[in-house]
């Protein structure tokens, strides 16, 4: 028997289970994972509470990093041993044991430690197709990226600086603003106290930004849209302060453009998601993205991690250790 978390039924941190369950030898086309690090992420939330809906009992976690202990029939991907790392997929990394389908897995080079695989690959992915496949962006822009001192963010602002680009983040406090600008971040907002419109203003002298990056939702989308350039792009890839609500199609003012991007698409071929994760490998190895792990539970007190980060207390990177 090993331990993983289980839920069944939606609703708040509290419906998560830490319970013993059976794992069986992997089917054809798995592999065994034992987990060394186990990524969280807001998504695990959205599962949980039933936002995102899911078949019920259900595991919950999209990442992980650790050894594969078995492989099953016709697996050529990874072998016995290999360290590895994987995001997306079906829920069910906050476990010490899973099978998995065997192409979802990455091979984590000698310089990435399973705390880093863990912590990187759905957050580090994310930031790798919205950078260079979303909106392709290119050296002397200036993009406005919400949630700044986040994990996705804390990589985003790494990733735009080796790109030559202007970053303007928003964060909910000093202590954050200062974390941000560690990571890269240019000019900061503090969403509580300014007004972020006026603040994007003034700093590109009222040329506004070509994209923004938007994983808040509700709470920043009006002001996201109002600080676009005349045919600039509202990604909002997240719901963090909840979804947006419905809004007319003349809120796009008549030349913007919006899109709801996700990982799973872009990484649904194997080929794909090697060349995502192999862009992200070379990021974190040459030492131009760091990993910034804040936070550490023990599996057994996801509950707490959960509500850490829903509580928006968390900087940076969670990770359980199983």
């Amino acid at each position: 028997m090993s331990k993983a978390i289980r839920i069944q039924k939606n609703g708040g941190p509290e419906v998560m289970e830490y319970v013993d369950v059976e794992v069986g030898a992997p089917g054809p086309g798995e592999a065994q994972v034992r987990h060394q690090a186990i990524g969280v992420n807001f998504i695990d939330c959205y599962f949980r509470s039933g936002l995102y809906p899911m078949a019920l009992p259900s595991g919950l976690g999209q990442e992980g990093a650790g050894d594969v202990v078995a492989v099953g029939a016709g697996v050529t991907d990874v072998k016995v041993g290999d360290r590895v790392a994987y995001a997306g997929g079906a829920a069910g990394s906050y476990s010490e044991v899973r099978n998995m389908p065997a192409s979802r897995l990455v091979k984590l080079p000698g310089k990435v430690s399973y705390e880093t695989g863990a912590a990187m690959m759905l957050k580090g992915m994310t930031v790798q197709y919205l950078f260079r496949r979303t909106y392709k962006l290119q050296k002397g822009q200036t993009i406005l990226f919400h949630a700044a001192a986040g994990g996705v963010g804390l990589i985003a602002m790494q990733w735009a600086k080796a790109l030559g680009v202007t970053v303007i983040g928003t964060v909910g406090s000093p202590e954050k603003a200062a974390l941000a600008r560690k990571y890269g971040a240019d000019h900061v907002i503090l969403y509580k106290q300014e007004n972020i419109v006026e603040r994007v203003r003034e700093i590109t002298k009222g040329a506004m930004v070509p994209v923004v990056y938007d994983s808040v939702g509700k709470d920043t989308f009006s002001a996201s849209i109002d600080c676009l350039q005349p045919f600039g792009l509202m990604v909002s890839f997240g719901n963090a302060s909840g979804p947006v609500p419905p809004m007319p199609l003349t809120a796009l003012k008549s030349t913007l453009y919006i899109t709801r991007p996700s990982l799973a698409p872009h990484t649904e071929k194997r080929e794909n998601l090697l060349e995502i994760a192999g862009d992200l490998m070379k990021m974190v190895s040459s030492g131009k993205v760091s990993i910034e792990i804040d936070q550490r539970y023990k599996l057994a007190d996801v509950v707490q991690a959960h509500r850490d980060l829903e509580g928006r207390k968390t900087t940076g990177s969670t990770v359980l250790l199983p």
